[in-house]
C-alpha cells in the first residue's frame, strides 16, 4: 500500500496540517517536530503528491530547457548552469534534446511534455526567422541563441559579433595577419556562424587587412572531428596562415590536434583561439585561448526572466537581453 499523509501524521504523532507544513518547507516548525515528521516520511517511504500540490498552486515548480545536443560541451555546460540557477529559485529543470531539427523543435513547442512545466527556455537551430509566429505560444517562453529575432518574444543571447571581433583583435595584437576563420556556414547571416564571421570581417577591416576568402573555411557541424577534418583540408591546400579563429571551442580543439600533428608549433607558428570557454580548453596541450560568452550570466538571466513571466511580475513588453563577454588568453596564443 502507498503511504499517505495521514499515515505519516499518525506515525509522527502530529496533525496532517503539520505534515503538510513540513513537506512544503514551512519555516515556523520546531526542529524536533520537523525531525519526527521527516523520520516518519523516510520510514514509510511517503512521496508527496506533487500533482495535487500543483493543481492547488497552478504551478508545477518545473521549467523546460530545450537545446540542440548535449554532446556539445557548450550546451551541456549551459544546461548545468540553468539547473544551478533554477535550483537557487527552488525550481526543477526538464531537459529536452532536439538535435537542431526543425520538426523536433516544433514538437517541443507544441508537445504534451510542456503540460509538466511552467515555462520553457528554448535554444532553436532548425527554426528560423520565418518561424517567429510559431514561437508565439500561450505559455512563458524565453529564447536562447540567435535563430529567431522577433520583438514579440523574450530573448537572451550573447554578443556574438562583438566577442568574435575581440577574439580576432587579440590575434592581431600578437602580430598575426593571416588569420583563418574556421567553421563558417555558407550564406548564413543570422546564427552563430554568420554573426561570428561578421565579427571576424569587422576586425580585419578595422586593421586595414583585406579578407582572403581562402582563409574562410566552411564546416557544417561544429564537433571536434569536423574541426580536425577542416584543418586537414586547409593544410592540404598549402595556403599560408599564422593564426586560427575557430567559431567554437570544439572546432578549435580538433584543429589544434591536427596543426601539431602536421609539425607546426602552437603558438609559435600558428596561434589558435576558440569561442565558448568550455572546460576542456583548460586541459588541452597547449591550453586553449577562447572567448567566454557569459554562459553563467545567460543561464541566470534567462531563468530570472522566465520566472518573472511565470509569476506574472513582468510587464507586457518582451525583453531582448544580451550578456557580457571576455577574452580568456591561454597557452595557444602564447599569453
Amino acid at each position: 500500500m502507498t503511504a499517505t499523509m495521514s499515515d505519516v501524521a499518525r506515525l509522527a504523532g502530529v496533525s496532517i496540517k503539520t505534515v503538510s507544513n513540513v513537506v512544503n518547507d514551512y519555516p515556523h516548525i520546531s526542529v524536533g517536530t520537523r525531525e519526527r515528521v521527516l523520520a516518519a516520511i523516510a520510514e514509510l517511504g511517503y512521496v508527496p503528491n506533487s500533482t495535487a500540490r500543483s493543481l492547488r498552486s497552478g504551478r508545477s515548480g518545473v521549467i523546460g530547457l530545450a537545446v540542440p545536443e548535449l554532446s556539445l560541451a557548450y550546451f551541456a555546460q549551459l544546461a548545468d548552469e540553468v539547473i544551478r540557477a533554477a535550483r537557487a529559485q527552488n525550481m526543477v529543470v526538464l531537459v529536452e534534446q532536439t538535435g537542431g531539427e526543425r520538426e523536433r523543435e516544433l514538437e517541443v513547442l507544441r508537445g504534451p511534455r510542456l503540460q509538466l512545466t511552467d515555462g520553457l527556455l528554448f535554444s532553436p537551430l532548425g527554426l528560423g526567422n520565418g518561424d517567429a509566429e510559431v514561437a508565439r505560444v500561450p505559455y512563458p517562453l524565453v529564447l536562447l541563441g540567435e535563430r529567431i529575432f522577433d520583438p514579440g518574444i523574450d530573448h537572451v543571447t550573447m554578443q556574438n559579433v562583438e566577442a568574435a571581433e575581440a577574439a580576432v583583435e587579440h590575434l592581431l595584437g600578437l602580430g598575426r595577419r593571416r588569420i583563418v576563420a574556421l567553421g563558417a556556414h555558407q550564406g548564413e547571416v543570422i546564427g552563430s556562424a554568420g554573426l561570428r564571421l561578421t565579427g571576424y570581417r569587422n576586425a580585419l577591416a578595422s586593421a586595414g587587412i583585406g579578407v582572403d576568402e581562402a582563409l574562410v573555411v566552411e564546416e557544417g557541424l561544429w564537433h571536434r572531428r569536423n574541426g580536425a577534418d577542416a584543418m586537414r583540408r586547409l593544410l592540404a591546400t598549402g595556403v599560408q596562415f599564422d593564426a586560427v579563429f575557430a567559431l567554437n571551442d570544439e572546432l578549435a580543439l580538433g584543429a589544434l590536434r591536427v596543426i601539431q600533428e602536421s609539425g607546426l608549433r602552437v603558438p609559435d607558428d600558428v596561434a589558435v583561439i576558440g569561442f565558448d570557454d568550455v572546460d576542456e580548453g583548460n586541459y588541452s596541450i597547449p591550453s586553449l585561448s577562447t572567448v567566454d560568452p557569459g554562459r553563467q550570466e545567460i543561464a541566470e538571466t534567462a531563468v530570472d526572466l522566465l520566472l518573472t513571466r511565470i509569476e506574472g511580475r513582468a510587464g507586457p513588453e518582451k525583453q531582448q537581453l544580451r550578456t557580457g563577454y571576455r577574452i580568456v588568453p591561454r597557452e595557444s596564443t602564447g599569453v
